[in-house]
């Protein structure tokens, strides 16, 4: 049985030929799968019934089931999405007031190699990648289920994207060619692989680099991220000032506060000086709670403070408005599988 989702038009060209109807019927279809957000062959009502009975024969839309879903009190959609093997992935719809946009937080893997001491989907470890049909569907299962129009998509989900990144590669391309989401709404974001990043910046895409940097020093960074020790905050700096001299993009730094850890004003004050010749913005994430370790949230006081350190070095500075806390679906929360 062949699965729409995922193919190209020309891909499905080869569906309608072996049906003797035109390319045409491929187009429709195409649009069905990715304007449309058909969640079956029956949708496609400017098809014939015959033509879809037939169709039916040898496709369906979809293979991945909704397993789970929940709602934040904030409007937050969480979906564990099961996949044909059994494997299941988090996905995150994000939805703020007075903003038109509607963001997908989506994962790149199952699971995950890199096991941040903060990060709940290290703790299964890595299972395995996901293809870029299966990032695909997160996005269309989204708006098959509420009927809405997803305009950004960050790879923040589970997983480390650049260690998977010919699928990311390829998912992008279908969001912005076949889901019309323009380059500059997708984000892809790395705990600091180096070789990712040196490709990226080669390929010269108009889409976000977005770095988990969390700890301003070698000891602190290596305690709360292992990939410290393979790709180091020397190296990585040189990465990225090679990425911004490439493409001329601004990158966010993504610098998770935790209390009594990395929220000091000595953290600010090297964090200023590690970036302060890096083109880039910050954004502030205060730490969200889970069962895996003892780290706490800052005060709202220490969180101000930090952001104010780093603003008089001339960096734009914003702390992230958190979304889906209450049903573990915001930073570093999610899971993949059912407790």
């Amino acid at each position: 049985m062949q699965i729409l989702t995922g193919l190209s038009q020309k891909e499905i060209e080869k569906i309608t030929d072996e049906l003797h109807q035109s390319k045409f019927r491929a187009r429709q279809i195409h649009n069905w799968i990715y304007l449309k957000s058909a969640k079956s062959i029956d949708d496609m009502t400017d098809l014939s019934k015959d033509f879809r009975e037939d169709l039916k024969k040898i496709a369906k839309v979809s293979d991945v089931k909704i397993k789970i879903k929940q709602e934040s009190s904030d409007g937050t959609l969480k979906y564990l999405l099961e996949y044909p093997d059994g494997e299941c992935v988090e996905t995150v719809l994000m939805r703020f007031d007075n903003r038109a946009n509607l963001t997908a937080c989506v994962s790149s893997q199952v699971g995950c190699a890199v096991n941040c001491s903060f990060c709940a989907t290290g703790k299964r470890g890595f299972i395995r990648n996901l293809t870029y049909k299966e990032i695909i569907e997160q996005v269309l299962t989204i708006q098959r289920d509420t009927g809405l129009k997803v305009t950004n998509v960050v790879f923040m989900g589970q997983g480390e994207p650049l260690l998977n990144l010919d699928n990311v590669l390829k998912a992008m391309e279908i969001f912005n060619e076949s889901l019309q989401i323009g380059q500059r709404r997708l984000t892809v974001s790395t705990s600091g692989i180096i070789p990712g990043i040196n490709r990226l910046a080669e390929l010269d895409m108009q889409s976000t680099l977005a770095l988990s940097l969390h700890a301003p020093g070698h000891e602190l960074r290596k305690k709360l991220m292992q990939i410290e020790e393979k790709y180091n905050l020397r190296d990585l700096k040189i990465a990225l000032k090679n990425y911004v001299e490439k493409t001329g993009r601004r990158i966010t730094i993504e610098y998770l506060l935790i209390k009594d850890l990395n929220d000091t004003t000595e953290c600010a004050k090297q964090l200023a000086e590690y970036l302060h010749d890096i083109k880039c913005n910050v954004n502030l994430i205060p730490y969200n709670p889970t069962s895996d370790n003892d780290y706490k949230r800052p005060s709202n006081n220490a969180i101000m403070k930090f952001k104010c350190l780093l603003e008089h070095s001339g960096k734009k500075v914003t702390v992230r408005l958190e979304r889906g806390a209450d049903i573990d679906a915001a930073c570093g929360q999610l899971r993949g599988k059912v407790d």
